[in-house]
């Protein structure tokens, strides 16, 4: 099975109005988040990153969703309190639809760390992987990925640079950061898979 190199597909509702982003070779970019409850009643709250031009098209009046195809992009923030990964989906379509909310990803990248595998607790085994999903350019995204039970028994075997493919959700999480200026909340975000495979070790 050939799997995308990354594809985004989200249907959600719209939390905010888009506000201006950046501007970047002359295009101008904007910002908003989207809410897609999870089947378990959790609902993630996803960054989308879209261009005006793509945005001045949208006709709200195809329903109350709002369907997202595109890529997840990261972007290394750097700050005077150090780097921080920035985590979005570059929208390619947008459209107003009704439907059921969706949260589908596909991603195929290299390991650009070894896994780091573990346990809960509880028994539950996790394995956290960073993959480097390449675009058409010369440049590379990095996105954080978490693999669960099988899945996180096959992460665990892989080492930096082996190939690895995912389908999953991007799921949002809060966490609290102690800094010099005390506690502060933040959300990081991360592709929980479903499945995965290498190219050597299929799991479905």
């Amino acid at each position: 099975m050939e799997y995308p190199t990354n594809q985004a597909f989200l249907r959600g509702s719209l939390l905010e109005l888009p506000a201006f982003s950046h501007e970047s070779g002359g295009d101008r970019f904007y910002r908003f988040l989207l809410e897609v409850p999870r089947l378990s009643g959790a609902v993630d709250t996803l960054p989308v990153i879209v261009r005006e031009r793509i945005l001045e098209t949208l006709d709200l009046s195809g329903g109350r969703m709002l369907a997202v195809t595109g890529q997840i992009r990261s972007h290394n923030l750097r700050r005077e309190d150090g780097r921080r990964l920035l985590i979005f989906v570059f929208a390619q379509t947008l459209t107003a639809e009704d439907g059921p909310p969706a949260n589908d990803i596909a991603l195929c990248g290299s390991l650009c760390r070894d896994s780091n595998y573990r346990k809960t607790p509880l028994g539950r085994e996790i394995c956290d992987v960073m993959l480097a999903v390449p675009r058409t350019t010369r440049r590379a995204d990095y996105i954080p990925c978490i693999l669960w039970g099988s899945t996180a028994q096959l992460g665990a075997r892989c080492r930096t640079r082996d190939r690895l493919s995912i389908q999953g959700r991007l799921q949002s999480r809060v966490y609290t950061k102690l800094t010099e200026d005390g506690a502060q909340e933040r959300t990081a975000y991360e592709v929980s898979a479903l499945t995965a495979q290498t190219e050597e070790n299929p799991f479905l």
